[in-house]
C-alpha cells in the first residue's frame, strides 16, 4: 500500500455542474447528452471535450458514466473538470466504489453537492502507471462486454428483419405463387389464442410473511426485471421466493423459453426466462409448442406491442386483461414455412442468449476485481499489462508514456 495515500478528492480531481438544455433546444446530432442516468439523448453542439467522466447529481446520484468522446453533460449531473493529471478512465472506475449516493444532501429530492464531496478523504494510487495498469484490466473487461453488446445488437436486428420480411412484409419463400386475400395468404390462418398456444398470469406471495422469501431460489419476476434488462433473455429475476410462498399464493410456474410479456402499467415489454420461473399479476406469459414455436412467437408478440396497448383500459393502470388477450388473433402460417423460419432463427437466438449469458459472467468477474484492484488489496504491480485498442485511443497516446511516470497529490 505505499504507492497509496490519503488524500481529499478535491486533490485529485474537480467536479463542475452540468449545463441545461431542454428537449426544444436540441438538433439532431451525434453529441451525447449525458443525464444523471445515462445517455438521454444526442445533439450537435458539445460543452465538455473527451474523454469525460460525469456523475449522477440530481434524482439518481452517484451513478458513474465515462464517455470516450465530446458530451453534453446536463444538469442534473457533474463533471470532472480538472483531472488533475490523472487517468480519465481509472478515475471512473476509482469514483464507483465510493458510494457517493450516500451523500446525499438534498432536503426533498435526492442531489450531491460537489463542494461537499471534494472534502471526502480516500485511499488514492501515487503512480500513474498503478492508475494505468488497473484502468487496462477493467477496461479489457468493459470492452469485451460492449462488443457483446454490439453483437447482440445486430443479431436482434437481424432476426427481426428476417420476421418482418416473411410475416409482416409477406415475401416468404414461394410468396410470389400464393394469392393474399384481406392480408391472409392462401393456405394460412387466423387463430385465437385461446386456442393457439398456453398463457398463464402470476401472483404475489405474501410479503410480510419472511419465511416466504428469505433465502428463497424460485424466480419470480417482476415487469422491472424486464424494462432494466440488458437483453431478451433472462436467467434470475431480482427476487426470488421460496417452494412455501410459490404454493401459497396464485403464481403459475411456466417452463424455460416462455415468453414473458408485461400487461400491466407496462404494456407489452417482453422477456425470455431460460430457467422454470413465475411472475407476479402484471404478466402475461405465453408457452410456446410445436405449433407457434419460440422464434415465432416471441417475434409476434414483441410487434404486436401497439395492438396490445390499444386494447389496454383501466382507471389507475393500463392492463391487457387475460379475456381480451384470449380473442386476439395470430397469423399462422403451413407447417413447412414455419419449420424453414424456425430453422433459420432459432441460431440467431441462440447466438443472443450465449453472448448475453458470455456478458453476465464478465460484468460479475469485473465488479468483483473493481473493489480489489482500486484499493490495492490485489496488485498490479508485476502484471504485464497489455492495454485495450480503447484505452490507448482515449490516452492519446499516454499510454506510452514511460511505466515509471508518477506523480505527487497533496497530502
Amino acid at each position: 500500500m505505499s504507492e497509496y495515500q490519503k488524500v481529499r478528492l478535491g486533490d485529485v480531481l474537480t467536479f463542475q455542474r452540468g449545463f441545461d438544455i431542454t428537449k426544444s433546444e436540441q438538433s439532431e446530432g451525434n453529441v451525447p447528452i449525458v443525464s444523471s442516468s445515462g445517455i438521454a439523448s444526442f445533439h450537435n453542439k458539445w460543452k465538455v471535450k473527451g474523454p469525460s467522466v460525469v456523475i449522477g447529481r440530481k434524482g439518481t446520484l452517484g451513478t458513474v458514466h465515462f464517455v470516450r468522446g465530446n458530451c453534453w453533460p446536463h444538469d442534473t449531473t457533474l463533471w470532472v473538470k480538472d483531472f488533475k493529471g490523472n487517468i480519465p478512465r481509472f478515475l471512473s472506475y476509482f469514483l464507483q466504489t465510493l458510494k457517493l449516493e450516500t451523500f446525499d444532501v438534498g432536503s426533498s429530492n435526492p442531489t450531491l453537492n460537489r463542494n461537499h464531496l471534494h472534502k471526502i478523504k480516500v485511499i488514492f494510487p501515487k503512480s500513474l502507471d498503478t492508475q494505468r495498469r488497473i484502468a487496462a484490466i477493467l477496461s479489457a473487461y468493459d470492452e469485451l462486454i460492449e462488443n457483446n453488446k454490439r453483437r447482440i445488437a445486430l443479431l436482434e436486428k437481424v432476426a427481426e428483419e428476417i420476421y418482418r420480411e416473411w410475416f409482416v412484409r409477406l415475401r416468404f419463400p414461394g410468396h410470389e405463387k400464393v394469392k393474399v386475400v384481406k392480408g391472409v395468404p392462401q393456405g394460412w390462418t387466423l387463430v385465437k389464442l385461446e386456442q393457439a398456444f398456453k398463457y398463464t398470469g402470476g401472483g404475489t406471495p405474501a410479503k410480510d410473511v419472511e419465511r416466504y422469501w428469505a433465502g428463497g431460489d424460485v424466480n419470480w419476476f417482476t415487469p422491472s426485471d424486464i424494462t432494466g434488462a440488458e437483453g431478451i433473455f433472462l436467467e434470475r429475476s431480482g427476487a426470488q421466493c421460496t417452494e412455501e410462498g410459490f404454493k401459497n399464493s396464485s403464481a403459475k410456474m411456466f417452463p424455460p423459453y416462455s415468453v414473458m410479456l408485461t400487461s400491466r402499467a407496462t404494456i407489452g415489454a417482453v422477456g425470455i426466462n431460460i430457467t422454470p420461473a413465475c411472475t407476479n399479476q402484471g404478466f402475461i406469459t405465453c408457452i410456446p409448442n410445436t405449433n407457434y414455436p419460440l422464434p415465432y412467437l416471441y417475434h409476434w408478440i414483441k410487434l404486436a406491442k401497439p395492438h396490445f396497448e390499444s386494447l389496454a383500459v383501466g382507471a389507475t393502470f393500463a392492463e391487457l386483461s387475460k379475456g381480451v388477450f384470449k380473442r386476439i388473433e395470430i397469423l399462422t402460417p403451413p407447417e413447412p414455412i414455419m419449420m424453414e423460419f424456425v430453422r433459420m432463427e432459432s441460431p440467431l437466438l441462440k447466438a443472443i442468449e450465449h453472448s448475453l449469458c458470455a456478458n453476465q459472467k464478465l460484468i460479475a468477474i469485473r465488479d468483483k476485481l473493481l473493489p480489489r484492484l482500486i484499493s490495492g488489496k490485489l496488485s498490479v504491480e508485476d502484471l504485464d499489462i497489455q492495454f485495450p485498442p480503447g484505452m490507448v485511443v482515449e490516452m492519446n497516446g499516454e499510454a506510452f508514456a514511460p511505466a515509471t511516470a508518477s506523480r505527487k497529490v497533496k497530502k
